[in-house]
């Protein structure tokens, strides 16, 4: 009974002996670490021991490999969003070269129109384009031809709509490069004209905000709206026979009424005017 008593205490003596030599071979392992060179191999295992019992270098490991993931995406979302803006800008400028596009093929198809106009009538005169109109005073333009292009005061302007000729209005100032023009809806715009088909002359006469009114008119004449009015013989400044407009409704007042008022339609749009033409007298040669 006593032999297996004894070997029970010498297998209890080795397993103390060896509980107490691991911790202590950890421990010389980790005293040579520290002493030798970080270099080459040492520097390697003393990583990968350090990576495997110290629980600490792992988690930080995990972390910076977390962060780098995070920074990556962060990034490509950065990328993301830059590429999107200037593909939205890119997007604007062709939106914006487009719309200048057409305006431009607008802009030729009108002029194109103007030089293939055949003049119904042999009048001398030069065109212009509109260059600015006065905020304070819309029914005056300004053209980018003067003096020096034989325009004087008090000379017609035409203008071209929808292929027909008609008035747009007449020359009040000059400069060496530039011209006024009031227009035919300026409440100070006048001119002599007749109706077509009776041939009743009256007065043109502007009305600013309001309508353009042909007064004057013989109270008996037979005038209907669509009927026609052209500028007169009778005026001092417009040849005869420009068109401008047609008639859109007749005033009729009460029994002691002694003359017609008709308003008329203009034959020129005041608002979408951009070339006119202007007549200039036969005997003012271009200087």
């Amino acid at each position: 009974m006593s032999y297996p008593k004894k070997k029970k205490h010498q297998a209890a003596q080795t397993g103390k002996s060896r509980g107490w030599m691991l911790p202590l071979f950890y421990l010389v392992l980790s005293f040579l670490l520290m002493i030798l060179p970080l270099e080459g191999l040492v520097n390697s295992v003393k990583a990968v021991l350090s990576y495997v019992f110290i629980p600490q270098i792992r988690l930080s490991h995990s972390a910076v490999k977390y962060a780098q993931g995070v920074s990556a995406t962060v990034q490509e979302l950065l990328n993301a969003h830059h590429e999107n803006r200037q593909l939205h800008q890119e997007i604007e400028a062709a939106k914006i070269l487009s719309a200048q596009a057409e305006m431009v093929f607008a802009e030729n198809e009108r002029l194109t129109a103007i030089l293939k106009l055949e003049p119904s009538k042999p009048w001398k005169g030069t065109w212009a384009t509109i260059a600015y109109r006065e905020p304070s005073q819309w029914n005056t333009v300004i053209i980018d031809k003067g003096a020096q292009d034989g325009i004087e005061p008090r000379s017609a302007v035409i203008a071209v709509e929808n292929g027909v000729e008609g008035l747009a209005g007449e020359v009040v100032e000059v400069t060496e490069n530039t011209a006024k023009v009031l227009l035919v809806r300026d409440e100070d715009f006048s001119a002599a004209a007749f109706l077509s088909p009776g041939r009743e002359e009256g007065l043109l006469a502007g009305g600013g905000t309001g309508a353009v009114l042909l007064k004057y008119v013989p109270l008996l004449s037979q005038v209907k709206p669509g009927d026609k009015v052209y500028t007169s013989a009778a005026s001092s400044i417009f040849p005869a026979g420009i068109l401008a407009g047609e008639v859109s409704a007749v005033r009729r007042g009460g029994s002691f009424q002694t003359a017609l008022t008709v308003e008329v339609a203009p034959a020129i749009s005041s608002s979408t005017l951009k070339e006119v033409f202007v007549i200039l007298n036969k005997d003012k040669k271009k200087k």
